[in-house]
């Protein structure tokens, strides 16, 4: 440990600044407050306390294709980042097609 200091590990080797968050929690990361303001854009005026799991479940039943078809589309077109044509296309082949964007 000669020339670096005190308690220093020398430059690459402290490991990440960062951690990616889990993958299985990240459904949660939809709030029930998120779910709510969901439920009142559709006309809903009381909800249930057990509506909370199963809307997290329908939605994520509802994207995983999605996503899957427009991350498919953005690996065919070699890029990183997925925008939103892949994602329109997606819900197009999907059976949910957007129009006017």
């Amino acid at each position: 440990m000669s020339g670096r200091g005190k308690g220093g590990k020398g430059l690459g080797k402290a490991g990440p600044l960062r951690h990616r968050k889990v993958i299985r929690d990240s459904i949660y990361g939809i709030t029930k407050p998120a779910i709510r303001r969901l439920a009142r854009r559709g006309g809903v005026f009381r909800l249930n306390g057990m509506i909370y799991e199963e809307m997290r479940s329908v939605l994520k039943a509802f994207l995983e294709p999605v996503l899957r078809i427009a991350i498919t589309y953005t690996e065919y077109a070699r890029r990183k980042t997925v925008i939103a044509s892949d994602v329109i296309q997606a819900l197009n082949w999907t059976g949910y097609p957007l129009y006017g964007f």
